[in-house]
């Protein structure tokens, strides 16, 4: 048997696996607060920098606003976020934390350090985190200009 088409032998299986892992990983400390991992996400971004275009947030997320957008209607029925019209721009929707938005900050201010360290273990240590990094985000910036030059 071709090893080249071994599960086991996928890249991109490894990685979908972890993936998967790791966000149902948060999910029981999310749930408690009614949020899901990509709206985390969305709070990540607008914890970093609040009151961003729809675009600048879907960007960050690499995801397109069409996928971005129900989140956030969904956040904003929940009390968590306003959309409003942008002054310069009436086109263009910007995001702003709510108070209770800015308040779920300090209520999972745990989250990251409890699920990173579920992944601790022999290979992934505190030392090796950075390059552990590193090396995911050389493939993410070669994913993204691959695409990018099929785009041009």
């Amino acid at each position: 048997m071709d090893g080249r088409f071994n599960l086991d032998n996928q890249l991109c299986f490894r990685l979908y696996t972890a993936s998967r892992l790791i966000t149902q990983a948060y999910h029981p400390l999310l749930s408690e607060y009614g949020l899901t991992y990509p709206q985390y996400l969305v709070l990540l971004v607008l914890w970093e920098k609040d009151a961003q275009p729809v675009n600048d947030i879907a960007k960050r997320l690499l995801l397109e606003t069409n996928t971005v957008t129900p989140l956030l209607k969904r956040m904003e029925a929940e009390g968590i976020l306003t959309r409003t019209q942008g002054i310069k721009d009436a086109r263009q929707m910007i995001v702003s934390l709510t108070p209770k938005g800015r308040n779920l900050q300090k209520k999972l201010s745990a989250v990251p350090e409890t699920v990173g360290s579920s992944v601790l273990c022999d290979s992934v240590t505190p030392a090796t985190v950075p390059g552990l990094f590193g090396m995911l985000d050389g493939i993410i910036n070669q994913l993204k200009n691959n695409k990018n030059e099929d785009t041009q």
